[in-house]
C-alpha cells in the first residue's frame, strides 16, 4: 500500500496544483473584485461565476472520462487507440461548447428570472456573457489535458496554468483600474481577464503537445485518418452521465448561491467568500479524484482487480488526510481567512466567518464523495453514481437548504447545513458503490497500476 499511496501522491500533486491554479482564477477574480470594487460587484461575480461554472460543468466533467480511457489504452500498449481518443476528446469539446456556450447566454439574457437585486443584475448579465465566450478555449484546454493526464504527463496543464493564472491576475489589474494604456472596465474587466487567459491556456496546451517528442508517438500524422466516430460516442455515452454527476453537485452549489441571494446582498457577498474557500480544498481534492481515475483506468487495463482496490483505497486515504487538514484550517482561522477578502464591511465579515465555520464541518464529506466518483470513472461506472448525485444533492440538499433557510429561519447557516447533508449522504453512497463494484471484479492478476 505504501508503494501505492506514493505512486498516487506523485501523480495527484501536479494535478492538484493544476486544479488549484483554476480556482485560484477564481479567488483571484473575487480578491480584485472585493478590494478594489466592493460588496456589490463582488456579489454580482460570484453570481455569475458560479452560473457560468453550472454550464460548463457539464463539459468539464464530461471530458474528464478520457484521462481514464488513454490510461487504459496505453497501459495496453495501443497508441493508435490514444490518438483516436484524444481527436474524439477534442471534437466532443468544440460540441459542447457551442451548446453550453449558446445556453449561458440564454441564461444571460433571462438573468432577471434569478430574483436578484436590479443592480446586481445588470452587473451580472454582461459578465456572464464574457465568460460564455470563454468556455471553447476552456473546454479544449480541459479535452487536451486529457491526453497529458492519461499518459502520466501531468506536469504540463499544471506550468500552462500557473502561467494562466499569473495572467490573469495581471489582466484583472490592468482591466479594472485602467492603468496604463487600458482601458477602464470596472467589473467587466475581470471578465475579460478570465477570457483572454483561458484563450492562453489552450493555445499554449496545443502547441506543446505538437512540439514536445514525448507526445510524438500519440500524434503522428499517419493517425490522423483513423476515424474517431466510434471514440466520439465513447466520450459523449460516458461523458455525458459523468458531466450531469459533475453538473448536479455544482448546479447544487449554484442555486444555493440564487437561495442565499434572497437572503440580501451582504449575506450573498459572505456566501461568496466562504464558497471560494471551499472550492479550493474541493478542487484540490479533484486532483486526487483525477489520479484515481487514472490509476484504476490503468489496472482495468492490466486486468488487476487487486490493483483497483488497491488504486482507489490509497486516493480515499490521501483525500480524508488532506481534506482533515483544511478542516482544521477553516475552524480554527476563519476570521483570518475573511480578511483576505474584504475588511471595511463587518456585517459581511461576520457572516462569513460563520459560514467559512460550516465549510469546515463539509471537508471530509467533500473529499469522500469525489475520491468515490473518480475511482468510479476510473471503472466506467457512471451511470449509477449520476443517480445517486441527483438524489443527494436535489432531492436532499436543495430542499433541505431552503427549509432551514425561511420556513425555520436559520438564515444562510441553514443553506449550508443542507448542503453538508447532501454531501454526506452522497460520500456514503458513492464508497459504498465503489467497493460493491471492486468486490465483484474477476481476480485475474496481481499487479499494480502503472
Amino acid at each position: 500500500m505504501r508503494s501505492d499511496l506514493t505512486d498516487t501522491l506523485r501523480l495527484s500533486i501536479p494535478i492538484v496544483i493544476a486544479q488549484l491554479g483554476v480556482v485560484l482564477m477564481g479567488v483571484t477574480d473575487n480578491l480584485f473584485v472585493g478590494r478594489l470594487l466592493g460588496a456589490v460587484p463582488l456579489g454580482a461575480a460570484g453570481l455569475a461565476n458560479s452560473l457560468s461554472f453550472l454550464m460548463s460543468s457539464v463539459g468539464v466533467g464530461g471530458l474528464t472520462v478520457v484521462a481514464a480511457l488513454v490510461s487504459t489504452a496505453r497501459s495496453q500498449n495501443d497508441p493508435a487507440a490514444v490518438n483516436r481518443l484524444f481527436r474524439a476528446g477534442l471534437r466532443v469539446a468544440v460540441l459542447l461548447s457551442v451548446l453550453l456556450g449558446g445556453l449561458s447566454a440564454l441564461l444571460a439574457y433571462f438573468f432577471d428570472l434569478f430574483g436578484q437585486t436590479a443592480e446586481v443584475t445588470a452587473l451580472a448579465q454582461t459578465f456572464m456573457l464574457i465568460l460564455s465566450a470563454s468556455l471553447l478555449p476552456l473546454l479544449i484546454f480541459v479535452a487536451a489535458r486529457q491526453l497529458c493526464d492519461g499518459l502520466r504527463y501531468p506536469r504540463v496543464a499544471m506550468a500552462i496554468t500557473l502561467l494562466a493564472l499569473i495572467i490573469n491576475a495581471g489582466f484583472n489589474y490592468l482591466l479594472i483600474t485602467g492603468a496604463g494604456p487600458f482601458p477602464a472596465m470596472g467589473l467587466m474587466g475581470s471578465a475579460t481577464a478570465t477570457l483572454l487567459s483561458r484563450v492562453f491556456m489552450a493555445v499554449a496546451m496545443l502547441l506543446y503537445m505538437y512540439r514536445s517528442g514525448k507526445f510524438r508517438p500519440f500524434l503522428e500524422s499517419a493517425y490522423a485518418v483513423l476515424p474517431t466516430t466510434k471514440e466520439v460516442w465513447t466520450v459523449l455515452r460516458l461523458g455525458i452521465p459523468g458531466g450531469l454527476t459533475f453538473f448536479f453537485e455544482v448546479a447544487t452549489f449554484s442555486l444555493a448561491v440564487v437561495i442565499v441571494g434572497w437572503l440580501g446582498e451582504d449575506r450573498l457577498a459572505a456566501h461568496q467568500i466562504a464558497i471560494n474557500m471551499a472550492s479550493v480544498t474541493y478542487m484540490m481534492a479533484t486532483g486526487i479524484s483525477s489520479a484515481a481515475a487514472i490509476r484504476v483506468g490503468a489496472a482495468v487495463g492490466q486486468r488487476s482487480s487487486a490493483g483497483v482496490r488497491r488504486a482507489g483505497v490509497a486516493a480515499f486515504l490521501l483525500s480524508i488526510g488532506f481534506m482533515s487538514l483544511a478542516a482544521i484550517v477553516f475552524l480554527t482561522a476563519n476570521e483570518w481567512l475573511v480578511s483576505l477578502y474584504i475588511r471595511d464591511n463587518p456585517a459581511v465579515s461576520t457572516i462569513a466567518a460563520t459560514l467559512v465555520i460550516m465549510a469546515g464541518f463539509f471537508q471530509l464529506s467533500d473529499g469522500i464523495q469525489v475520491v468515490a466518483l473518480g475511482s468510479l470513472r476510473g471503472l466506467s461506472d457512471v451511470n449509477v453514481p449520476t443517480l445517486i448525485t441527483l438524489f443527494a444533492y436535489w432531492v436532499v440538499a436543495l430542499p433541505m437548504s431552503y427549509v432551514l433557510a425561511f420556513p425555520f429561519g436559520l438564515d444562510a447557516v441553514g443553506v449550508w447545513i443542507g448542503l453538508l447533508a447532501g454531501l454526506t449522504l452522497a460520500a456514503i453512497l458513492l464508497t459504498w458503490r465503489f467497493f460493491q463494484r471492486v468486490r465483484r471484479l474477476p481476480v485475474l492478476t496481481e499487479s499494480a497500476p502503472h
